[in-house]
């Protein structure tokens, strides 16, 4: 292990449970905005929020470092975000 890999470690691990739990909030938003209205759409919208935020701390382990990490899940919650802003603006 070359030196400085446990902060790597770290930094990839606090990007996917500090940004992945907004993206999964982002992408929940969407369904509820996008969804045709149900009984159960917001119950499935709470439950719709782990996936997404366990992926993203899955996926942080397939980039090289840390900062990588924070770039990648930062630009996909951004970007979750703006969309979930533009559906909200266009929607009424």
């Amino acid at each position: 292990m070359k030196a400085g890999g446990a902060a790597s470690w770290w930094a990839r691990i606090s990007a996917g449970l500090l940004l992945g739990f907004p993206l999964g909030l982002a992408l929940a938003g969407l369904f509820v905005q996008l969804a045709p209205d149900g009984p159960g759409k917001f119950q499935l919208a709470m439950w719709l929020v782990t996936p997404p935020w366990v992926a993203a701390l899955a996926s942080v382990f397939l980039v090289r470092d840390g900062v990588r990490a924070w770039l990648w899940l930062g630009g996909s919650t951004a970007a979750a975000y703006a969309a979930l802003f533009l559906c909200r603006h266009f929607a009424g």
